[in-house]
């Protein structure tokens, strides 16, 4: 459905991104030198007046690296061509990219200063021409959709909480063509409707209802209680012109979502698969590397200050060592500057830490008042264990208790734990509502992008260590 989406509109506006840049950079030429407009002199080095022919030289370019930039940033993916707003986003996005680059590759061809004036009219034009280009093609094809062309009826097959949902989300997005003509249910079901979608029959009816309806395809979400009708259903559709789509039940595990994988012909459905892959995870690994060498190198002294602060304040180690679950459930040892007496948990055991804890040194309360204790873990990012972003990682001894009483508790470990989280930056930390933590973490997972990650790093600097929950 979506792949179709995307082969028809998608590639259509591929084709004319390019032209509309091209054109961009066509009226950007024509705006600076052939309209009668003051030009700033700090903004321009061109001597003389140059000819076209410099300018449409770079036709290809233009055309060649934004279709490039916007095919790599996914622009053109049916996900991310359902909403307006996301679309332009996305577009606005990858315009500044592509434009960042073409002044970078301009600015080396020997021979020919290309004017700035033309930069600047070229980058707002091929912004604006971009974002006309979508709202034009969504409002025609909206048009003729209304007027019943390139609609594709549906039909329905199926009970629950799984098909409710998808029929929610095709009247969210009609720009996808797809009009739900009605339902089959199980043989034994008393749903007569399920909004406006009505129910035409029941799968020992399936063939009466198809000569009916004349569907283009069919939609087959059915429960797990009815699994086992399956075969019957396909049995029945194989020789069918129509297309046929299935849909698993798996909505209720599927907390991070799931994805279907070809494997050499076989289908398979990876449910709550990590985000961090591909060249996210690369750059993500990258940032962590150097962005955790820098802060050791930049913070040592600060770091040689506490050491020898918290050695001559209280007797005993000055890092404290302790066992924390990260990525995969994996353990490693986390590394903090230790703000309490060497026996601290002798008499009480593994327990949180409280406002008004007397396990604490007198140094270490500023210490974690101030966050300054959890320096240290810079090494664990450097190392691998952990990111400078992602869920604050958690003690074994915890974890195997909030398994059992946390709902999905388990998924928060799909990721690198981090020094900072989407979690902490929101306030929740310390000992604070564990459910409202985990919703955090389970947000970051899902929406996670390398963007999000430099978001929650910003937030971490501006509103600073000190919290008051931190103790």
């Amino acid at each position: 459905m979506l792949k179709r989406y995307q082969s028809t509109f998608g590639h259509a506006l591929l084709g004319v991104d390019a032209c509309v840049m091209v054109l961009a950079w066509c009226a950007a030429y024509w705006l600076r030198f052939h309209f009668p407009f003051p030009v700033p002199a700090f903004l321009e080095v061109t001597k003389g007046f140059p000819g076209f022919a410099a300018y449409a030289a770079l036709f290809p370019l233009v055309a060649g690296l934004w279709i490039v930039v916007l095919l790599w940033m996914g622009a053109y993916d049916a996900r991310r061509m359902l909403g307006r707003r996301t679309q332009i986003l996305l577009v606005l996005r990858a315009h500044a990219v592509a434009l960042l680059l073409f002044v970078c590759l301009t600015y080396f061809l020997e021979g020919w200063r290309y004017s700035r004036l033309v930069m600047i009219y070229f980058g707002v034009i091929g912004a604006g021409a971009m974002i006309m280009n979508r709202l034009i093609a969504r409002t025609v094809l909206d048009a003729m959709r209304a007027r019943g062309h390139y609609l594709r009826n549906v039909l329905a097959i199926g009970d629950g909480l799984g098909l409710q949902l998808l029929i929610e989300r095709f009247e969210r997005f009609p720009e996808l063509g797809l009009r739900i003509v009605g339902r089959v249910t199980q043989d034994d079901s008393p749903v007569l409707s399920l909004g406006v979608v009505p129910v035409l029959g029941h799968l020992d009816e399936i063939v009466d209802v198809l000569e009916r309806t004349h569907p283009d395809e069919v939609l087959i979400s059915l429960s797990a209680a009815h699994s086992n009708e399956m075969a019957r259903l396909l049995d029945l559709l194989k020789d069918e012109t129509l297309d046929v789509c299935v849909v698993p039940d798996v909505h209720q595990y599927a907390t991070l979502g799931c994805n279907i994988e070809d494997f050499d012909g076989l289908p398979i459905v990876r449910i709550n698969d990590s985000p961090v892959i591909g060249w996210g995870a690369l750059a993500k690994r990258a940032t962590d590397v150097v962005g955790s060498a820098l802060a050791l190198i930049v913070l040592s002294p600060l770091l040689l200050l506490i050491a020898t602060i918290t050695k001559l304040t209280s007797p005993g180690p000055i890092l404290y060592v302790q066992e924390r679950m990260g990525l995969d459930g994996r353990s490693f040892k986390m590394l903090k500057f230790r703000s309490m007496r060497v026996d601290a948990e002798r008499q009480s055991g593994a327990v949180w830490a409280r406002a008004d804890d007397t396990r604490r040194t007198a140094f270490g309360t500023l210490l974690r008042k101030t966050s300054l204790d959890e320096l240290p873990q810079f090494w664990n990012v450097l190392c691998g264990d952990m990111s400078l972003v992602g869920p604050r990682p958690e003690r074994p001894v915890f974890v195997q208790k909030f398994r059992d009483q946390i709902p999905h508790y388990m998924l928060r470990h799909k990721v690198r734990a981090g020094i900072t989280g989407w979690a902490q930056v929101n306030g929740w930390r310390g000992n604070t509502s564990l459910d409202r933590r985990i919703e955090c973490d389970l947000f970051y997972i899902r929406h996670w992008s390398y963007i999000l990650d430099l978001k929650i790093l910003t937030m971490t600097l501006w509103k600073g260590f000190i919290d008051k929950n931190a103790y």
